[in-house]
């Protein structure tokens, strides 16, 4: 029998060599990922994130997937840090869930996959100014967070509602949690609407009064989210379900162990463990997973962005969110 030469084969092999490594054929150019970046805020609010950093949980978890590291960058609220993951700084964020519209209508690659807290946020005025109807609110200062920020959003409404004008009836100033309570603490503002535990820390001071929560100007609104890169999504979907499952684990320890999170919370934000506290007992927050608990707020939060001009078009559901990393891991 005639032996066939195996040269055409070796030949081919070699053409494919040379072809992938000059780029005419594509392989798998997916970069390994070791590192993790998450984004979060000095609130009792995005307690999961604390809770499960503070334990180790994150580099447990994610290691069997190839992370090395994780490390958490904190800021003073959503628009900075929805800013930080347009820039390319962040894989995961926790935050309000109106600053993602605002991102991703400037083209930010990424989407909500989990709940992290409703309600929440609380107006605090000083003492001797009385309040009864929003309409008391006129002539006054109040610092909250940023123009797109959840707070910013919610309060304005609030106020158009209530045929209030936030741009004319009343002097609204963006600042930080630390800036808002000095600025109320020195009667620069007349009052603050910010998250907890800010209006909790405020009143211990005796420089003000909550006057009205976040959950009576717009019931079970959808405050904090969890937002995960494209790439991410894409990339590593197996990731993404163990990312969601850390989270959904620290909820449920921290909605059965309150006063642990209190104190994991107080050690990391460098606060007053007692009032961290009071904090969760007062506050009208409550912390959940489920991505879609926050979903109809949320659309309503882009109407509201669209209206105030923030952007351009109103964004939809699928604009804003994946729900099918949840989905999966619950049902």
């Amino acid at each position: 029998m005639k032996r066939r030469s195996t040269a055409p084969i070796y030949f081919i092999a070699i053409l494919f060599i040379i072809a992938a490594a000059s780029g005419c054929i594509k392989t798998d150019e997916r970069e390994e990922i070791t590192t993790l970046s998450i984004g979060y805020q000095p609130s009792t609010h995005q307690a999961a994130h604390i809770t499960a950093m503070e334990k180790g949980w994150w580099e447990r978890d994610l290691a069997p997937f190839g992370i090395e590291k994780v490390i958490d960058k904190q800021f003073p609220s959503g628009p900075p840090e929805m800013q930080a993951m347009l820039a390319g700084d962040l894989d995961i964020a926790y935050v309000g869930s109106a600053p993602p519209i605002t991102a991703i209508a400037e083209g930010l690659d990424a989407k909500i996959v989990a709940c992290v807290n409703t309600n929440g946020s609380d107006l605090v005025l000083r003492p001797e100014i009385n309040y009864t109807t929003p309409e008391d609110l006129k002539g006054l200062t109040i610092a909250t967070f940023r123009a797109g920020s959840i707070q910013d959003t919610v309060f304005k409404k609030w106020l158009i509602d209530n045929n209030i004008n936030p741009i004319t009836d009343l002097t609204i100033k963006e600042m930080g949690p630390g800036d808002a309570i000095t600025a109320i603490s020195s009667k620069s503002v007349d009052g603050v609407f910010l998250p907890h535990p800010s209006p909790t820390i405020i009143e211990s001071q005796g420089t003000g009064k909550t006057v009205i929560q976040s959950g009576e100007m717009w019931p079970s609104h959808s405050c904090c989210v969890l937002v995960v890169s494209g790439t991410l999504i894409r990339e590593r979907p197996d990731l993404v379900e163990q990312i969601i499952k850390t989270h959904i684990n620290a909820t449920e320890y921290n909605l059965a162990h309150p006063e642990e999170a209190a104190r994991l919370a107080a050690e990391k934000l460098s606060m007053n463990e007692s009032l961290l506290s009071k904090s969760l007992k007062t506050w009208d927050g409550k912390w959940c997973t489920d991505p879609r608990v926050s979903i109809p707020s949320t659309l309503e939060y882009a109407n509201v962005q669209y209206e105030l001009g923030y952007i351009k078009k109103p964004l939809r559901e699928e604009d804003l969110f994946d729900t099918s990393f949840y989905e999966k891991i619950t049902e």
